[in-house]
């Protein structure tokens, strides 16, 4: 029987990398962590499920709970069961006489905003307050601890280049305590500060802390239609945290293990200050906006322009106002995004090619996206009329492809052009003290959401069956001191392991 962390890419040492602190360790954070329901109770992810843990202990609370479910799944149902679900919904949690008077057209209207609303309110003050008191609160600062622990090059396993980019690489790279794969971006300091590049990482990094969307490439026109579809939540979620992303084009969309679309690199997104309008050129040669060409003023407008450059080129095999092989001059190109209207093929049908038309729309106020809706007008249009966004954003609708995981889908290492050595270039106290700011550890919700999908939570997060509290969590005692070691132990002996210590000793996982 082969061990489940290896099979996972755990590294053999990942339950001892995320050993949970005493409780006594945690008081700094239980003064420091603002007390608000809706931070620590839904939106951070081990905290929803702790605070549900607590709820399940009392059947009253448990009922809210079951409900808020419930309504979680409605939202989510195919549209030809909807009414159906509906009725079983208010059947099950309304007195007899309050559901024999509701019609479930009131319900669609009315439930997720209206009863939903009034279940959290009554949870966020009693309840609430009985849960800041209780070992699943406490296991919540456990959590908090472990997440707060520096992060170092020694939380990875570091792989091939998969690329590069302006300032440096990016490799792929494995978390070793709980086997996630992700993309790591490496910047060199020398060339950042040669090319002037500081607040543009800065403001990288502060971009991707902020945003949190399970969507941050001719093909057939069902699949294009899938993608520009989850493309467009993507946008939707920068747009809701005032974040313009300006380099949106083929390079910068990736798809997942189950082929659901990342939007990378945001190098170039840029926030965009509520009520006001920025100005920048900046982005790709070809997926411009005219405003942007025209060095014009704008807000997410260029966003909603290069969407339709993108579903053009899926669908025609080359963009709007490129050829394939064909080297045009920049000029040109900026000369045809103003004033030459796009040609359209028989591979368009009636609605790409009306979504298309209306995403190049030349002047921003009448582009789709662009007059007061934002991404529900795009959402609105005919063609996604088969898309439930609902499902679409919790991840449910099947992808129309899955890439190969045994399969690397990028150049060979040796076709990858190294960087040049940079020289003439010295760091000094100052930029350390600017790369201080970049480096900040985990983002909460990413993190929790690891822990999460990696299964660490539901092995570590361990509670007794009769409700007594555990060890760890016990006010009364104190960390157990560590064993002291004899001198040939203390010589020659290895380090007891912590989160970010080495594990070269295990064979990794190769791509």
């Amino acid at each position: 029987c082969m061990n489940v962390a290896a099979v996972k890419g755990k590294s053999k040492k990942w339950k001892q990398m995320l050993q949970f602190p005493h409780i006594s360790l945690c008081e700094e954070l239980r003064q420091t962590t603002e007390k608000d329901y809706g931070s620590l109770c839904e939106r951070q992810p081990i905290g929803r499920l702790l605070f549900r843990q607590f709820c399940e202990t009392r059947p009253e609370l448990r009922r809210c709970v079951k409900f808020l479910d419930a309504v979680a799944a409605y939202e989510v149902t195919p549209d030809e069961k909807r009414k159906e679900c509906g009725q079983e919904l208010i059947d099950k949690y309304f007195n007899p006489e309050v559901a024999a008077a509701f019609f479930v057209s009131f319900f669609n209207c009315v439930c997720p905003s209206l009863f939903c609303r009034l279940i959290h309110d009554y949870l966020s003050v009693a309840p609430f307050a009985d849960y800041l008191d209780s070992m699943y609160y406490n296991r919540f600062l456990q959590w908090k601890w472990l997440e707060r622990q520096p992060v170092t090059k020694n939380t990875f396993r570091q792989y091939r280049v998969l690329g590069k980019g302006g300032f440096g690489e990016v490799c792929a790279c494995q978390v070793r305590a709980t086997g996630k794969m992700y993309a790591c971006k490496k910047l060199e300091k020398k060339r950042i500060k040669k090319r002037k590049g500081e607040s543009m990482a800065l403001n990288e990094k502060q971009i991707l802390e902020k945003v949190n969307s399970r969507f941050v490439a001719g093909f057939d026109e069902r699949r294009a239609v899938f993608y520009a579809a989850e493309i467009c939540c993507g946008l939707e979620d920068l747009h809701r945290e005032q974040i313009v992303y300006r380099d949106l084009k083929p390079e910068n969309i990736l798809l997942d293990d189950h082929g659901h679309i990342r939007i990378s690199d945001l190098g170039l997104a840029v926030h965009v200050p509520e009520g006001q309008t920025i100005k920048g050129r900046v982005g790709t040669v070809g997926y411009m906006a005219p405003e942007v060409v025209k060095n014009e003023r704008y807000t997410f407008s260029p966003d909603w322009w290069a969407l339709g450059c993108l579903l053009y080129e899926m669908i025609e095999g080359q963009s709007p106002f490129q050829q394939r092989k064909k080297k045009i001059k920049r000029e040109e190109v900026e000369r045809l995004v103003r004033e030459v209207e796009e040609e359209y093929s028989s591979k368009f049908s009636e609605d790409a090619k009306s979504l298309c038309k209306m995403l190049l729309a030349k002047e921003p106020t009448e582009r789709l996206g662009c007059q007061g809706g934002g991404a529900s007008e795009v959402k609105g249009h005919s063609i996604f009329r088969s898309i439930n966004f609902k499902r679409l954003e919790a991840g449910m609708l099947q992808a129309p492809f899955i890439p190969d995981p045994q399969a690397i889908y990028c150049k060979d290492v040796l076709d990858i052009e190294q960087f040049s050595t940079v020289k003439g270039v010295e760091l000094d106290p100052k930029d350390e003290s600017f790369y201080s700011k970049v480096s900040t550890g985990s983002v909460p919700i990413p993190w929790q959401n690891e822990m999460i999908e990696t299964e660490c939570f539901t092995e570590l997060n361990v509670f007794y069956q009769d409700g007594a509290v555990p060890p760890d969590l016990d006010w009364r005692g104190q960390p157990s001191p560590p064993p002291k070691q004899g001198l040939l132990q203390r010589l020659f002996g290895r380090q007891d392991c912590c989160g970010n210590c080495s594990d070269s000793d295990e064979e990794p996982t190769r791509l």
